[in-house]
């Protein structure tokens, strides 16, 4: 059973097999490969294909079993959640791993926001430097609560480069996001932490930090990618938090910090060789995508059971018929 889920894995769509199946629509030149979606630009829409790689440190390191599979199906559940809130980009869902979305211009910034004083911000803290311009009183705490969210937004780097924190001053006086759209962003960004936390914590967790990216439509501001996911998402267990704080412990995690720590451990922070992946620590990881499925949706994951080939052969069939 376990070789057959770690065989089961998709790397890459293979778009060249695509084409020879009559998706006259697959161009080298309309296909977009990020650390893990893959995006086909179809003119007015896109097709996006969420693969099984994990990445950390702004690295694709391995791949994890049903991982793409879950993460497209948690994103489902998330933007239908929060579409009372702001209009998102998805038209449907294709198959297992792949959603044909409206195709908006992104904005060039990660908008990252934060409940707690933890991870990148807590080791910036440490250091005494500022967070996206926020600064903070001392004598904090490792993870925290902050007495309301911040919103750090960091630039989106290309070619494996880190993300660099940016304040929304900057932002503005570099003319990357317009004032009007930003304070929009802001305002969309923070009502979607709230709805977040609100369902987290029925669900006995603690949404700790969570990424979103926007887009543009026909003027019309759109939430697009992923949002509230385990990979673009920090979750704690809110029966140990106060405990785990007060002792001054790592917090119960549902998220692939789990993964992050363990490359840290073995030194490892994004910079020289990575250390190898075992199929123990991949399957360990599925686990956890798996649990977190379940705890943050009230709902058993339950797979497709269809090979890369079948699902192939589905987007080949959108994409011949409908488009």
């Amino acid at each position: 059973m376990k070789d057959s889920y770690l065989n089961n894995t998709v790397l890459h769509l293979d778009w060249e097999a695509l084409r020879k199946m009559g998706a006259e629509q697959v161009d080298e030149k309309g296909i977009y490969r990020g650390k893990v979606r893959e995006v086909l630009d179809l003119g007015s829409r896109l097709l996006i294909f969420t693969s099984d790689r994990i990445s950390a440190f702004d690295k694709v390191l391995s791949t994890i079993p049903s991982k793409g599979e879950i993460l497209n199906k948690l994103s489902l559940f998330w933007f239908h959640e929060t579409a009372d809130i702001i209009q998102n980009h998805i038209i449907e869902e294709v198959s297992p791993r792949s959603v044909l979305v409206r195709k908006c211009k992104t904005l060039p910034i990660e908008v990252i926001v934060r409940g707690y004083l933890t991870g990148s911000a807590w080791r910036a803290y440490e250091k005494g430097e500022d967070i996206s311009g926020y600064k903070l009183p001392e004598g904090m705490k490792m993870n925290q609560a902050f007495d309301k969210p911040l919103l750090t937004p960091t630039t989106k780097a290309e070619g494996g480069e880190h993300d660099m924190p940016i304040t929304r001053d900057q932002i503005l006086s570099q003319k990357l996001v317009s004032e009007p759209i930003w304070n929009a962003v802001e305002e969309a960004a923070m009502k979607l932490f709230q709805k977040g936390t609100e369902i987290a914590n029925k669900q006995g967790l603690i949404l700790v930090d969570t990424k979103y990216e926007f887009g543009i439509s026909e003027g019309e501001l759109y939430v697009v990618d992923e949002i509230h996911t385990q990979d673009s998402s920090r979750y704690w267990y809110m029966d140990s938090y106060q405990e785990c704080f007060d002792k001054g412990e790592d917090q119960r995690k549902l998220d692939k910090e789990f993964f992050r720590k363990w490359l840290m451990d073995k030194n490892f922070m994004g910079d020289g060789k990575a250390p190898e992946i075992t199929d123990e620590v991949r399957l360990q990881i599925m686990e956890r995508y798996l649990e977190a499925y379940k705890v943050i949706t009230g709902r058993e994951f339950q797979p497709s059971g269809i090979s890369p080939q079948e699902e192939l052969e589905l987007i080949a069939q959108r994409l011949r018929c409908c488009l």
